[in-house]
């Protein structure tokens, strides 16, 4: 009995001891159950707040998108605009350079053809004129021919046979344009020095104009020869070291202290 009773009494206070746990257990549930509330209250409360400032910001991007596309699709009317209107400013600027440009070229095709017409009658004259330049040639060629004709072929104060002799300057003329020999024209005055005529130096001594006799003093080669009383148109002739032909010295006038002729000298020259 005394263990029936122990065991009762024990028994009585383990459901005591479990009651008493059930029941600290039942307030620790409830006090969780009221903190798990609570935090769901909260997360709630948060979740409605960040839902709400989501909305808000979703909206905010809604407004901000449509006000993007009102803006883009404004942007776009006014580049259409602003491409029309420059395209219309480039098509009149091009009419303008279009119209100058054949302005300028009608110009130009205008001056051209002042000048084409210019030119045709400048061919004209110079046609006209090279038929006259023909017409004096020729006249020229026959007069010297003519002149050629005339001159006369005598022998110098050396009797070596001199070539053709010119007694005025049409004559000379006609002996250059021959071409066989060089010539220097001189108009030689008395004076104290010689004076270089061609390659050699002459000087006057005497001109007497009454019988057209003169004499000169002509140095080549560093040697001076005295030609004394030459007459006119008289071949006076001397021999140099540049040329095996001898040199030619003719006076067509003499006049008072003054004799006026020419130097005919060889063209081919040895160069010593």
């Amino acid at each position: 009995m005394a263990i029936l009773f122990g065991a009762v009494v024990a028994l009585i206070a383990a459901n005591v001891y479990l009651f008493l746990q059930i029941d600290s257990l039942k307030a620790e549930l409830a006090k969780n159950r009221e903190t798990l509330l609570a935090e769901v209250g909260r997360v709630k409360e948060t979740s409605s707040v960040t839902s709400a400032a989501a909305q808000r910001n979703l909206d905010t991007l809604k407004d901000e998108l449509e006000a993007a596309r009102r803006q883009a699709s404004m942007a776009v009317g006014q580049a259409k605009v602003d491409a029309q209107k420059h395209a219309e400013d480039l098509a009149a600027r091009l009419a303008q350079q279009q119209k100058a440009a054949e302005a300028q070229l009608k110009g130009q095709i205008s001056q051209v053809e002042q000048t084409a017409t210019a030119a045709t009658t400048k061919i004209g004259e110079v046609s006209t004129e090279v038929g006259t330049v023909k017409t004096d040639l020729s006249s020229t060629k026959a007069e010297l021919d003519k002149t050629i004709a005339s001159l006369k072929s005598v022998s110098g104060d050396l009797g070596v046979q001199s070539g053709l002799i010119a007694t005025n300057g049409k004559e000379l003329a006609a002996l250059k344009a021959l071409g066989e020999r060089n010539y220097f024209e001189f108009n030689l005055r008395k004076m104290k020095q010689p004076q270089r005529v061609g390659d050699i130096m002459l000087q006057l001594k005497k001109a007497d104009q009454k019988k057209n006799r003169y004499t000169v003093d002509i140095t080549a080669d560093d040697k001076r020869v005295e030609k004394k009383d030459k007459g006119v148109n008289e071949p006076v002739q001397f021999y140099t070291s540049k040329a095996r032909q001898p040199y030619e010295l003719v006076v067509n006038e003499v006049k008072k202290d003054v004799i006026v002729g020419y130097l005919a000298t060889p063209k081919v020259l040895t160069g010593r």
